[in-house]
């Protein structure tokens, strides 16, 4: 692993582009399109449900239960495919990871808008470690009481973004629209709920 740090006050912010070889990200691609139970979730805006604008799935330990977009969703268990990937991260950033959530941008029409990932389930300071995987998109971050410190990260085919202590707390990230031709993608975003043993 060779992350280097982004310059980023009051957060925790790394990136390795090239945490997996570019034939292993094309093959994990290829198989969790096939191996996942996506769905389109409803997400809640200015009080009003949406469909939102990517595909997704919870997947995790058994009781990982986990609250986002105002829903709580029960664990899908770990694609066999997946396993190796979060016993890696488990390795070599020492969280014991126990969920993940993996959402899949099949265009540059699908996005995820402003937000932290700074709920309850995840404790007060959570690592988050996301691989992305398939076509390159903008990802941004900008801090919460000044608007003006940000970044502007392009997330490669098997790019390894670690956000850590301080992250969620004064950062809001997203994965804006574009309208250049893209291909698919896939984020996988590793987590650890807190109150359940390590991941199995």
């Amino acid at each position: 692993m060779a992350l280097e740090t982004i310059p980023l006050p009051d957060a925790a912010v790394a990136l390795d582009a090239q945490w997996l070889a570019s034939g292993e990200a094309d093959a994990l691609l290829r198989e969790l399109i096939d191996a996942v139970p996506w769905a389109n979730h409803r997400v809640r805006l200015f009080g009003r449900e949406h469909d939102a604008p990517r595909l997704s799935c919870w997947i995790g330990d058994p009781g990982a239960q986990y609250r986002y977009s105002g829903t709580r969703h029960a664990p899908h268990p770990w694609p066999p495919m997946l396993v190796p990937v979060r016993d890696r991260l488990a390795r070599e950033l020492g969280v014991p990871f126990n969920s993940v959530l993996a959402n899949r941008y099949r265009d540059g029409r699908d996005c995820m808008g402003w937000h932290r990932d700074d709920e309850r389930d995840l404790g007060p300071a959570p690592v988050i470690a996301s691989v992305s995987l398939g076509a390159t998109r903008r990802f941004v971050l900008k801090h919460v009481d000044r608007p003006a410190t940000k970044a502007t990260l392009e997330l490669v085919s098997g790019s390894l973004l670690v956000m850590g202590e301080g992250s969620q707390q004064h950062y809001r990230h997203a994965l804006p629209r574009t309208a250049r031709p893209v291909g698919e993608r896939i984020n996988l975003t590793f987590r650890l709920v807190k109150g359940l043993g390590t991941g199995g």
